[in-house]
């Protein structure tokens, strides 16, 4: 197994400066993805993946051990802890990492679902909404409100051909939308400890913290919850 390379103590001032910052400056761009040729659809619904064709075990998302309600102040920021941790960070906790447009994420597998393939199918769209809406994924559980994930945890840097090479939607607890997303990687045991927390979350409010030895950042799916229910009303 491949060991974390240790960083010097300023190598890890600037990648945590540079993680903080959202990771916008990226050293890699997303490739264009070639347009896939057009399958049959056999089924009219979305199917999930199974987990180990993406690297993740097949009991990680099948319990969930919380589960996450819906803000019932719309539009309304949670409140942060003092220390930033949220309440799921109590103790060590998995994750699922995941690509947006070169930006690695990590999200608490207690607060996510299932995960689908985009390859093959269609969004279906609808018209006057807005344009962080992708279109609708029809699943097994209902319809799936599909998120331009990209547009929403780096607006400043976003680009419209960001949208293309997107290959999985996942689906989040408690809620009717998903992120959808480029690449899904593994999952991965975090301590808290191992983590910088961000208790002011006056900018980005839904980047929990960063985690500098995966060089990713830690998604709060209820500050992110909380946005999308803004950007609703």
């Amino acid at each position: 197994m491949t060991q974390p390379v240790a960083l010097s103590n300023r190598s890890q001032v600037a990648l945590q400066s540079y993680l903080d910052d959202l990771l916008f400056d990226a050293t890699q761009a997303l490739e264009a993805a070639e347009p896939a040729p057009a399958q049959p659809i056999e089924a009219p619904l979305a199917m999930p993946v199974e987990l180990s064709e993406v690297g993740v075990p097949a009991e990680a998302l099948a319990h969930p051990l919380v589960e996450v309600h819906r803000p019932s102040a719309p539009g309304a920021h949670l409140p942060v802890p003092d220390d930033g941790r949220p309440a799921w960070a109590a103790e060590p906790f998995e994750c699922l990492l995941f690509d947006v447009a070169g930006l690695t994420l990590a999200v608490p597998l207690v607060c996510l679902g299932s995960i689908y393939s985009l390859a093959g199918r269609e969004l279906t769209p609808l018209f006057g909404q807005p344009d962080w809406f992708l279109g609708i994924l029809p699943s097994q559980s209902g319809k799936l409100n599909v998120l331009d994930t990209a547009r929403w945890v780096m607006p400043e840097r976003y680009r419209d051909d960001l949208r293309e090479g997107l290959q999985y939607v996942i689906s989040v607890q408690g809620y009717e939308w998903g992120l959808a997303v480029h690449q899904v990687s593994r999952s991965l045991r975090l301590h808290p400890n191992e983590i910088k927390w961000r208790s002011q979350r006056g900018q980005r409010p839904w980047l929990a913290g960063t985690v500098i030895e995966h060089m990713c950042a830690l998604l709060d799916v209820e500050q992110l919850a909380a946005l999308i229910a803004k950007g609703k009303s």
